[in-house]
């Protein structure tokens, strides 16, 4: 049948789901539950139109700005950069973080074609050159490009900016190459609490 092959091969494209797991989708949707099916159409053109990234953390937000840059309790001053939105609610959900987030929707990687252009960076100079931020927490992963990108914030973002910043890297209980995104709260919050600060080269 074309239309369930189809319905198949655009969920598989999904992040985290294989052929079973499309196919268990799309016959729930169309025979189990044909009703949902509705629903979930509905949900996903209201996120598509109202959903968006703000423009100062690049966090998801249906406003003018994200709900935890603009709650007054969180402390602008104090900046946690993350690589991707599953992290920030990774690190929200363990509890361990009153600062604000910055996404940066990627990490620098020359091998793969990934320049500074291509992730969120321009918005965090500008963060930096305002005079706000008075430390910045590096929680990107600690793999080769998430230490490049480490580097690169320190070296060229924060280098000249109006007022001294503290730049810190968060410890790590994971495997070389682990990321934050699956880790357990506990392990986040021994690894913010452990951060160090990055030397300058």
């Amino acid at each position: 049948m074309e239309s369930l092959d189809q319905l198949q091969s655009l969920l598989k494209r999904l992040p985290g789901l294989g052929y079973r797991s499309a196919e268990r989708i799309a016959l729930h949707l169309l025979v189990e539950k044909p009703e949902r099916t509705g629903e979930l159409i509905v949900a996903l053109e209201a996120a598509r139109e109202k959903v968006h990234r703000c423009s100062i953390t690049g966090n998801i937000t249906e406003g003018e700005l994200c709900p935890i840059y603009s709650d007054p309790v969180r402390n602008r001053a104090q900046v946690c950069v993350v690589e991707q939105i599953p992290d920030l609610f990774a690190l929200e959900k363990s509890g361990a973080f009153r600062g604000t987030y910055h996404v940066l929707h990627g990490k620098l990687s020359p091998i793969h074609g990934v320049g500074p252009e291509d992730i969120n960076l321009a918005s965090l100079k500008e963060r930096l050159n305002s005079g706000e931020v008075e430390e910045l927490i590096l929680a990107l992963s600690n793999d080769i490009e998430g230490e490049a990108t480490c580097h690169y914030i320190q070296e060229t973002l924060v280098s000249g900016v109006p007022r001294p910043v503290k730049v810190t890297r968060i410890g790590f209980g994971l495997p070389s190459g682990g990321g934050i995104t699956y880790a357990d709260s506990v392990t986040l919050k021994s690894a913010l609490e452990g951060r160090t600060v990055m030397e300058e080269d």
